[in-house]
């Protein structure tokens, strides 16, 4: 196994190879090309390298790095990309992959860290002398095999019980409900914009974690929403009270799954409503009820509000890989 190493600003030159890694590998739309490039456009350094490994003549894996500390290197992970930016050909051993990086890399690599995987999408690897897993966080899904009224039955009663009454409230108070879904890439500027909107409207604006449209969360949401949307892959949710805006999902699409990547609310609405759970049930049951996807994936850390959305938990997982055992041995 040969890894060649670049910078990563060169990955427009390299679009293809990637792409069709990702093809080959029928590895997760956060992977896609159009996905990673807009987060080195807006969250890169300049000190990311792309490194791809040749086994045989064919190209087998392919990661953006970056170094995290003296001796230390770990994959490019700004805190949009929910996945480790790792591809690599299905059945591969992970643990000669690395071992080739870690003698690619420049310098005096000690120990390279593999962030933020998937089970579903990557087997947890056993432990061994010089690799070790650890525990990242536990994300939920909702699996969409059954028809909507026998997945909405099986939730909790004081969920269904309480959705129920929030919505005869609004009736008898004149509020009309509406979900409305956007999936063209003129819609995304408008879309980032509004929902840059909302957030600012609570705590992320007074925090300064906000998306806004002309920051860098902005201008990647905007970027790769529209790039996705080209290929028919993204999707934006806004539910209004009336005419009032009051929550959104941005979401992008791929064969069989839904990702929920960024939820916002309107703070300013009473206490008694809950504009996001009530959004949330409607666009689920559009989802099961148009039987395109066979998931829907949160990929955020498991909240008290997922627990009653779906009893489908599974522990994503960190790799760190040494230069030597006695190093894993010193490090644990």
């Amino acid at each position: 196994m040969k890894w060649t190493i670049a910078p990563a600003r060169e990955l427009a030159a390299h679009a293809a190879v990637w792409e069709d890694l990702h093809r080959a590998a029928n590895a997760s739309l956060l992977l896609a090309r159009d996905f990673v490039a807009p987060l080195l456009d807006q969250f890169g350094t300049g000190r990311e390298l792309l490194a791809t490994c040749e086994h045989e003549g064919a190209v087998v894996a392919m990661t953006i790095v970056t170094p995290s500390r003296r001796g230390s290197w770990a994959t490019f992970q700004p805190p949009q990309a929910p996945l480790g930016l790792w591809l690599q050909m299905p059945g591969l051993d992970l643990e000669p992959l690395l071992a080739s990086l870690m003698r690619a890399l420049p310098g005096f690599a000690l120990v390279f860290g593999l962030m933020q995987m998937d089970p579903d999408l990557m087997p947890r690897p056993p432990d061994a002398a010089r690799l070790a897993t650890l525990d990242y966080i536990d994300t939920a899904r909702v699996s969409m095999a059954s028809g909507f009224d026998a997945y909405w039955d099986a939730r909790g009663k004081n969920l269904r019980s309480n959705l129920k009454k929030q919505r005869t409230r609004l009736a008898k108070e004149g509020v009309a409900l509406s979900l409305r879904i956007s999936r063209t890439p003129a819609d995304m500027a408008q879309a980032v914009a509004d929902f840059g909107r909302l957030e600012s409207s609570g705590w992320k604006g007074a925090s300064g974690t906000a998306v806004h449209a002309d920051d860098a969360q902005g201008r990647y949401y905007r970027a790769m929403l529209e790039a996705l949307a080209r290929r028919g892959a993204a999707s934006v949710y806004r539910y209004f009270f009336g005419e009032q805006l009051v929550a959104m999902d941005l979401c992008v699409e791929d064969d069989g799954c839904i990702v929920v990547l960024k939820t916002a609310y309107d703070e300013s609405v009473p206490k008694n409503y809950s504009p996001t759970l009530l959004m949330r049930e409607e666009a689920t049951r559009a989802l099961f009820d148009a039987g395109r996807l066979d998931r829907i994936e949160f990929y955020g850390r498991v909240m008290e509000w997922h627990l009653r959305w779906t009893d489908e938990v599974r522990t994503m997982y960190h790799v760190n890989y040494y230069r030597w055992s006695g190093l894993r041995r010193l490090h644990r």
